[in-house]
C-alpha cells in the first residue's frame, strides 16, 4: 500500500476538500447542538439524571442505527440516504430551534429531539465516511480515511468548547439555529454526487438480509474483529478524561468553568495537532506500534490528571490525552474502512461505530459511578489500568497493515445459460464445484479450501461442504446453498481480488485438462405442486 507523502496531501484534491469540509461544518454543528442541549436542561430545571440522559439520548439511536443506516447506504446508495437523513436532521433542528425561542421546551421534549437528531446523524453518517473511494483509489484511500476519521474526533474534542462560548454568548436557541445550517453544506455537496446505478438484473438486497450479511461479514472477518474489540476496550477506557474532565478542574485543581475551559483547550489542541501528524506516525511505525504508543500514553495522562494540582501540568496531560485520542481512533477507524470490501464497507463503518459510541456510553457511566461513589482520581486510575490492559492485547489481538488491492472487485463470473423457468426469487440453489486433486497435494488443498470455505460463507453462502468420492479418492466435491438465484449472483458480484487468488491457487491443484466442472441447481421439493418456477421452494432435508 502506497503511502501519502505529507498528511494533507487528500485535502490537494478539490472535491474531496469540499466534502471533508462539510463534513467537518456537520460534526461542528452536531457538537454544537449538543452542548446546546445540555446548557438548556440545566436552565429547565432538568434533574442531574435528565442532564446525563443528553448524552444518553444522542449516543444510544447511534449505537442502534448506525448499522441499519450502513445496510441501507450499501443498499440503495450513500447519496440518497445521505439526502434523506440530513433533510430530517435539519427539520428537527428548525423545529427544536423554534420551540426553544417560543420558550416551550421541556425536559422530555428536549431529550426527544435529542434522540431524534441522534437517529438522523446515525443513518447518514456510515454511508458518508465510505464516500472516501469516490474521490480515491483504494492505494490512496488510507491517508483519506485518516484525515476523514480524524474529522469527526476533531469535532468531538473542539466542538464543545466552540459550543459553550456560543451558548454563553448567544443562548441555546443560536446554538440550534447554528446547528441547523451547519446541515446545509452536506445537502449541496451529496446532490452533486451520481446516483448510484444498480444493476438491472440484480435486485437491491432485502433489508434484514443486508444486516445479516454486514454481521456475517464482520464475525467472519479475523481482523475486523479484531480492530473492533481493541476500539472498544479502548473507548470505554479513554472517555473517562472527556467524562470527568470537568469534575477534575474543580475538585482537584480546585477552579471553576475557565479552568475547564483550559484543560478542553489542551485537549482539543492535542486532538487537532495529532489529525496532521498522525498519518506520518504510522507510515514510519507498525499498527500494533503506534497503538501501544498511544494506550500508553493515553493510559499515563490519565494518571497524571489524578495526581497532578498543578494547572500547567494537568493542561500538559490533558493536551498528550488529546493527541493520543486522535492517533488511536484514526488508526482503527482508518484501517477498519480500508480492510473491507466496497460492497459492505458502509455496514462495516456502522458496526464499528456502533461499538465505538456503546463503549463511550459504557464508559461514561461506568466513570461516573465510580467518581460519585469513591473520587474522580480512583476512576481515573481504574480507567487507566483498563487503558494498560487494552495494551497488552497488542501482544496478543496483532492488527497488520491492510497491503495491495486484495479487497478490490473482481467480476469474472460469466452466468451458466439457464434452461429452466426461473426468476430471480427462485430457489434454493446448489452449487456443486468437482476438483481432480492429486494425493500429494491434497494437504495444500485442504488448506486453502479452509481459507476458501470462510470467504464462501462470508460472502452470503451457507450449508457449505467439502466431499470426497470413495471411489474415484482423487475427485472432490465442493457444494454450498444459497436462499434464491439472486443471491447467486449477489455472492458472485462480491468476488474480491483475493478470492480470487484463492480460486487461482485452487485451479493450479487441479489436475484436470479442463477447468473444474461446476454444476448449478435449482432444489425442488417433490410433494409441492409444479408451478411456473416463481414461487420460493422450500429446501430438502439432507
Amino acid at each position: 500500500m502506497s503511502s501519502t507523502a505529507s498528511p494533507i496531501e487528500p485535502l490537494k484534491n478539490r472535491a474531496f476538500r469540499t466534502y471533508w469540509f462539510a463534513g467537518l461544518s456537520a460534526n461542528f454543528g452536531w457538537q454544537i447542538q449538543l452542548v446546546g442541549a445540555s446548557w438548556l436542561m440545566i436552565a429547565l430545571g432538568g434533574t442531574p439524571t435528565q442532564v446525563a440522559l443528553v448524552q444518553t439520548s444522542v449516543a444510544l439511536p447511534v449505537m442502534i442505527m448506525s448499522l441499519p443506516g450502513g445496510a441501507l447506504s450499501d443498499r440503495f446508495g450513500q447519496r440518497a440516504i445521505i439526502l434523506w437523513a440530513q433533510s430530517f436532521l435539519m427539520i428537527v433542528s428548525i423545529i427544536l430551534a423554534a420551540f426553544a425561542y417560543q420558550g416551550s421546551l421541556t425536559p422530555v421534549l428536549l431529550l426527544t429531539f435529542t434522540f431524534l437528531v441522534g437517529c438522523g446523524r446515525a443513518l447518514y453518517y456510515p454511508g458518508w465516511q465510505s464516500m472516501v473511494f469516490e474521490f480515491f483509489e483504494r492505494d490512496k484511500a488510507p491517508a483519506a480515511f485518516a484525515i476523514n476519521t480524524g474529522n469527526l474526533n476533531i469535532a468531538r474534542s473542539v466542538g464543545p468548547a466552540l459550543g459553550g462560548a456560543i451558548v454563553a454568548a448567544a443562548g441555546a436557541f443560536v446554538a440550534f439555529v447554528i446547528s441547523a445550517l451547519s446541515n446545509v453544506s452536506v445537502l449541496l455537496v451529496a446532490r452533486k454526487w451520481p446516483k448510484k446505478q444498480q444493476r438491472h438484473d440484480l435486485p437491491p438486497e432485502p433489508f434484514f438480509a443486508a444486516i445479516g450479511a454486514g454481521l456475517r461479514y464482520i464475525v467472519l472477518s479475523p481482523m475486523l474483529l479484531k480492530i473492533i474489540s481493541r476500539s472498544f476496550i479502548f473507548n470505554i477506557a479513554a472517555i473517562s478524561i472527556m467524562a470527568l474532565l470537568p469534575l477534575v478542574a474543580r475538585d482537584i485543581l480546585q477552579g471553576g468553568p475557565q479552568v475547564y475551559g483550559f484543560l478542553l483547550g489542551a485537549f482539543g489542541l492535542g486532538a487537532v495537532s495529532a489529525a496532521f501528524l498522525s498519518q506520518g506516525v504510522r507510515d514510519r511505525l507498525s499498527l500494533d506500534q503506534v497503538l501501544a504508543i498511544g494506550f500508553l500514553f493515553f493510559s499515563g495522562a490519565g494518571i497524571v490528571l489524578g495526581l497532578s494540582t498543578s494547572i500547567p501540568l494537568s493542561m500538559l496531560a490533558s493536551f498528550i490525552a488529546g493527541i493520543c485520542w486522535i492517533l488511536v481512533q484514526v488508526t482503527f477507524g482508518s484501517t477498519n474502512q480500508v480492510s473491507s470490501p466496497r460492497w459492505v464497507i458502509s455496514r462495516s463503518i456502522g458496526i464499528y461505530q456502533t461499538f465505538v459510541f456503546g463503549g463511550n456510553a459504557i464508559g461514561s457511566f461506568t466513570w461516573g459511578v465510580l467518581a460519585d461513589r469513591y473520587d474522580t482520581p480512583t476512576a481515573l486510575y481504574t480507567a487507566a489500568g483498563l487503558m494498560l490492559a487494552g495494551a497488552s492485547l497488542g501482544l496478543v489481538l496483532k492488527i497488520r497493515r491492510p497491503g495491495g488491492s486484495g479487497l478490490d472487485p473482481l467480476s469474472t463470473w460469466v452466468a451458466p445459460d439457464i434452461n429452466v423457468d426461473m426468476v430471480m426469487k427462485s430457489g434454493p440453489i446448489v452449487t456443486s464445484i468437482t476438483y481432480e486433486i492429486r494425493e500429494t497435494d491434497v494437504h495444500k488443498f485442504l488448506t486453502v479450501m479452509r481459507e476458501k470455505r470462510r470467504s464462501r460463507i462470508r460472502d452470503g453462502a451457507s450449508r457449505w461442504t467439502l466431499s470426497r468420492d470413495i471411489v474415484d479418492p482423487e475427485k472432490w466435491i465442493e457444494r454450498f446453498y444459497v436462499a434464491t438465484w439472486a443471491d447467486a449472483k449477489r455472492l458472485h458480484a462480491r468476488r474480491t481480488v483475493a478470492s480470487g487468488e484463492l480460486i487461482s491457487m485452487i485451479r493450479k491443484l487441479h489436475r484436470g485438462s479442463e477447468l473444474p466442472h461446476v454444476q448449478y441447481e435449482l432444489v425442488r421439493n417433490p410433494a409441492s405442486p409444479i408451478s411456473d418456477g416463481t414461487e420460493k421452494v422450500t429446501h430438502l432435508d439432507h
